[in-house]
């Protein structure tokens, strides 16, 4: 998901790629099925041939892929991930507008309107402004187009952050309590800038073209919604500057890793004392109505010195502009629901962030996005009953199991963690328990009806099943694979193993690892928060991780360099989930013998593995996505996934024949797992 500079072009070495012959060793010869001649030629088709792999593995495995796709219109980046998902979304749509749900849950009925609503634009544009202007009267108005009621910041700050869901100053929500992760807790934490991150606001001459494009964003929309141009002005500059403020205080990213060190955990009463300028309770008990609460309930704090900081700034602070700024959060939520106005006026602040033209992006495609958003399990109940092979689940469990144990055998090779560590590590590993596909409750009308009348949570699922994607969840030490990433090119099956290894194993290797990140390893087996690690082997760790910090920083996007401790989770679990997924595929081998090989792609079977790692991150970007990921993301882009993981395995370099002293094969190596 990058756009790379002109890649120098340089004489290729040739490289001897093992058993070139047609027939291999092992004399099984190639594999001629439909699936096989299908996926070697995607696979030819996006390898550059002309470059060397041990130079430069990314422009080796995706220089062809890279040449074939320039971005569509509309769009800052496009990889792999984007192709499966409209894939998914196409399949939604045929669904939505096609299907007669008579005999369904009522939830999958709501869905369905709900998405045929948002394809109405008629009635859209008919409507205008006026939705908005309609809310903003009855929440005691704004400063901006008219009259408001000046001694209402506790009920303003109610209403936009609870049923409206904006989050001015700081969020608060309720999940597992870290150091007691069978119950739940309040959280509170930072928030409240519209740009991704602070960064926008305080580096101000790298950002020029940025903040001027969101005053004239924010003018717009005060324009649109009836107010004069020169007091919207006046009043967006204010809130500019309030934002500003907040972004001061705000601790960066990479400041928050440790999560031992940000924990807090204090009543209602203490936090009333540490940030008097809200009325806590009357603003915990309306955010999480029907919940009893008094000022003995247990509230974490993952940003004390920034709550402490934002009370003072909201103390000294006009109440006009309080309100003006609470109420900008409020606009920004609902714009995107609004006339072809606002969207206009949003597609030139996109342009200047993402360096995105124009969007193109066919209406039914938004439509299915923000039916995802709203009702994603009842979106996935239909997608799963078309999709989902119910084998594949099984098929998954298997390759996790065998994932799983190759990473438990690599912890008996590493010299760094004492035996008592070592076996609790592993005793972690075993107890990592995985949801794949989607949660049973959305193929059970009832259950599922219930979650959308508000009656239960969508039991641990934070993403959908149609997403192209997995997570690990620390507190619950579990890991997710939604049914949207269980396809092609992550996983076929009737695709060589070495690709499904290569790609959804990975994926399921890199969530394992997380387990044992910076972060991860942070808690227990049973997802609670605390130290269970000898102190020896935590200083050996941070030497580790320290290697990697400096290593990825050392990578550059367009001259701008990566911030390896925002990324250094990620890095460990890339890292550590190539290696754990390539010691599978051996094992399974070992176990099977070797398989037949794609014809006309011209690389063994390891060698294949490989590629097919690679080829997952193939992607291009604009300069200013990719400026914005380098700032906000906590992955390395993809170029330096492959690079950054390949340099670092011997597996890799012996496969490929790369001599020390190349780049791929630097001679200094950086692995903790």
């Amino acid at each position: 998901q990058r756009r790379w500079g002109q890649n120098r072009r340089r004489e290729p070495r040739t490289v001897k790629l093992k058993n070139e012959n047609i027939k291999t060793n092992d004399g099984r010869g190639l594999c001629l099925s439909e699936a096989c001649i299908t996926v070697a030629s995607q696979m030819v088709e996006a390898m550059d041939r002309g470059a060397d792999p041990c130079h430069d593995f990314y422009q080796f495995a995706c220089g062809g892929w890279m040449r074939k796709n320039p971005l569509p219109d509309g769009r800052s980046r496009w990889s792999t991930f984007n192709s499966i998902w409209e894939q998914n979304q196409a399949l939604l749509k045929h669904l939505l507008e096609n299907g007669t749900f008579n005999g369904s849950s009522e939830a999958e009925r709501k869905t369905q309107a709900y998405y045929l609503s948002c394809l109405n634009q008629q009635r859209i544009e008919e409507l205008g402004a006026q939705p908005l202007v309609d809310l903003i009267a009855k929440i005691g108005g704004w400063n901006m187009t008219g009259p408001w009621d000046k001694e209402n910041f506790m009920e303003v700050l109610k209403v936009v952050s609870g049923p409206y869901r904006a989050q001015p100053f700081f969020t608060v929500g309720v999940s597992a309590d870290p150091k007691n992760s069978n119950s739940n807790v309040i959280q509170v934490d930072q928030s409240g800038l519209f740009l991704p991150s602070r960064d926008y606001y305080l580096n101000k001459t790298a950002n020029e073209k940025v903040l001027a494009a969101y005053l004239e964003y924010m003018v717009e929309l005060g324009l649109l919604l009836g107010g004069e141009r020169s007091s919207t002005q006046m009043q967006m500059q204010q809130i500019l500057e309030f934002e500003t403020a907040l972004a001061n205080i705000t601790v960066p990213q990479d400041q928050r890793r440790d999560e031992e060190k940000i924990y807090h955990k204090i009543t209602v009463a203490e936090l009333q004392l540490l940030a008097p300028a809200v009325d806590w309770l009357d603003y915990l008990s309306s955010s999480l109505s029907p919940l009893e609460l008094n000022d003995s309930e247990p509230v974490v704090l993952y940003a004390r010195e920034y709550l402490q900081q934002v009370s003072d700034l909201i103390n000294k602070t006009d109440r006009s502009l309080l309100n003006n700024y609470m109420m900008w959060t409020l606009v920004q939520k609902g714009v995107a629901s609004l006339d072809q106005r606002f969207e206009n006026a949003q597609d030139k602040l996109l342009e200047s962030l993402y360096g995105t033209k124009k969007s193109c992006t066919p209406r039914w495609q938004t439509c299915i996005g923000n039916t995802d958003d709203t009702l994603g399990f009842a979106l996935g109940a239909l997608f799963v009953k078309a999709t989902f092979d119910k084998h594949s689940k099984e098929i998954a469990e298997e390759m996790i199991n065998e994932i799983r144990s190759a990473f438990k055998e690599a912890l008996d090779q590493l010299s760094w963690m004492d035996a008592q560590t070592r076996q609790a590590a592993k005793d972690k590993a075993d107890a990592i328990y995985d949801m794949i596909g989607f949660p049973e409750f959305i193929l059970d009308p009832k259950e599922l009806d219930d979650v959308y009348d508000g009656v239960s949570d969508s039991c641990q699922w934070s993403m959908t099943p149609p997403t192209v994607n997995a997570y690990y969840m620390p507190t619950k030490n579990g890991i997710v694979f939604p049914a949207g990433i269980l396809q092609a090119p992550f996983y076929a099956h009737d695709h060589p193993k070495a690709l499904n290894f290569g790609g959804i194993g990975v994926v399921m290797g890199h969530e394992l690892t997380h387990a044992f990140d910076d972060q991860g390893r942070e808690y227990d087996k049973e997802g609670n928060l605390r130290p269970w690690w000898q102190n020896s082997s935590v200083e050996a760790f941070r030497q580790r991780t320290e290697c990697m910090v400096e290593q990825y920083s050392q990578y550059t996007v367009n001259g701008e360099h990566i911030n390896g401790k925002q990324t250094l989770g990620e890095n460990i679990a890339d890292n550590g989930g190539l290696k754990a997924a390539y010691h599978a595929y051996r094992s399974w081998v070992q176990r099977n013998g070797e398989e037949k090989r794609l014809p006309a792609v011209n690389l063994t079977n390891d060698q294949l593995f490989f590629v097919g790692f690679a080829q997952v991150w193939c992607s291009v970007r604009t300069p200013e996505s990719a400026h914005e990921g380098l700032v906000t993301d906590p992955h390395s882009p993809p170029r330096y996934r492959v690079i950054g993981t390949l340099a670092n395995s011997p597996d890799f370099s012996r496969h490929f024949s790369c001599p020390a002293g190349t780049p791929m094969n630097s001679g200094r190596r950086c692995e903790v797992w």
